[in-house]
């Protein structure tokens, strides 16, 4: 296997939902992990959700506030084990940057624990793909 190379710098970031964009650096449609530049403006809140697998996200830039009222700041550093149920904001004036290694699905849960949305490899490739090109409108996943 050879090794692969992205310079994200020249990728555009994805508009996936108001406030939450995306670049995807890796995770084919059939990978287990994908791994993701975040972007969330201020006041963006992303939805109580179940990771199926290990989260590793790494503050760029900007603040998040995590369900139990942590704040984590440029440099700080979150690990999430499997199973693992959260939600948390972007707090503060400036947008919240993270690079983001997730393994397996998320699934989203509604007010009684139901799941109401799953994202994985599949369904973030093909958002990331239509976000595109619908141009900086975006598109929800």
């Amino acid at each position: 296997m050879t090794e692969s190379f992205t310079d994200a710098t020249t990728l555009p970031w994805a508009p996936l939902s108001p406030g939450l964009s995306l670049k995807l650096l890796r995770g084919a449609p059939g990978d287990r992990v994908r791994v993701l530049l975040l972007r969330l403006e201020p006041g963006t809140v992303v939805p109580r959700h179940r990771h199926e697998g290990e989260v590793h996200a790494y503050n760029l830039a900007g603040r998040r506030r995590l369900r139990d009222g942590r704040e984590v700041g440029p440099g700080g550093y979150v690990h999430e084990p499997a199973g693992n149920v959260d939600t948390w904001a972007a707090v503060g004036d400036e947008p919240v940057v993270l690079h983001v290694v997730v393994e397996g699905a998320l699934e989203y849960l509604g007010p009684d624990g139901s799941v109401v949305r799953r994202s994985d490899n599949r369904s973030v490739h093909e958002a990331w793909e239509r976000a595109l090109a619908a141009g900086p409108s975006g598109v929800r996943p």
